[in-house]
């Protein structure tokens, strides 16, 4: 399946749970390169997409293309050129950093020497180069994130996911993981499809932002194209505009 600079393309997406509609006919393209912000309320449908992009979830109609291979009968394929990181993912806490990213470069075909360098430079961009050695379990929630993130571009995929990848990372932790997204996307054409809650780090990260709800895409362009268009002081403010969620002053304090 060609790409043509496409690196992700929906067409008539939908994935149904008994009674729930969680992806409905989602239609979208993703250039490649791109860094696209995917936001929406809890229970919009961003994992349930992210799952079935990423090869771990069937859909229920619909086609998709990733990397130029068909979700349908290419998951394996899609898998070896991706790299996920899932909102809630596992460390095994009694392995040391540098034992974990080894482990997940065997799972991925890699090894020796090229394997290490790799390792130590994603370990040392990250800030973990003196703790590399120590247990998991001692590390920080914080800390954990860092090598979870290191993990997942570990193999240098053609296409990241990431799931609500600063959720439990401090502000200047936040702000590398920021940089670092943007320098891999310039100098390694890197794609990334990320999903978050924080629409300033989407706002700083994202040239292109789709906004979810209720499982339908129901706006999408760039962060300014957004903002403008719905008259909005930022990105937050915009999307509260399109989803909902501001507070009722007069009725919350009516009780006084």
């Amino acid at each position: 399946m060609k790409q043509n600079g496409i690196v992700i393309r929906t067409s008539g997406l939908n994935k149904r749970f008994d009674t729930v509609h969680a992806v409905r006919d989602l239609n979208l393209e993703v250039r490649s390169g791109s860094r696209f912000g995917f936001l929406g309320p809890n229970g919009a449908g961003k994992t349930t997409t992210v799952r079935i992009l990423s090869g771990l979830l069937k859909q229920t109609s619909g086609d998709a293309a990733v990397c130029g291979y068909d979700v349908s009968t290419q998951r394996d394929e899609i898998k070896a050129v991706t790299g996920l990181l899932p909102e809630s993912p596992g460390l095994y806490s009694k392995l040391s950093a540098v034992e974990f990213l080894e482990f997940i470069g065997a799972l991925n075909g890699r090894n020796g020497s090229a394997l290490n360098r790799r390792i130590d430079i994603m370990l040392g961009m990250l800030g973990l180069e003196g703790r590399q050695n120590d247990l998991l379990e001692s590390y920080s929630s914080g800390m954990k994130q860092k090598v979870l993130v290191a993990s997942t571009l570990l193999s240098e995929p053609k296409l990241v996911f990431l799931d609500e990848p600063t959720s439990r990372l401090d502000p200047a932790a936040s702000a590398l993981v920021k940089d670092l997204i943007l320098v891999l996307a310039q100098e390694t054409e890197t794609s990334f499809f990320i999903c978050s809650h924080q629409t300033s780090f989407v706002e700083d990260v994202c040239d292109v932002v789709g906004i979810l709800n209720e499982g339908a895409l129901v706006t999408l362009g760039s962060p300014q194209e957004i903002i403008e268009t719905t008259g909005a002081k930022d990105l937050e403010d915009a999307y509260l505009k399109i989803v909902g969620g501001h507070v009722d002053r007069k009725a919350l304090l009516a009780w006084r």
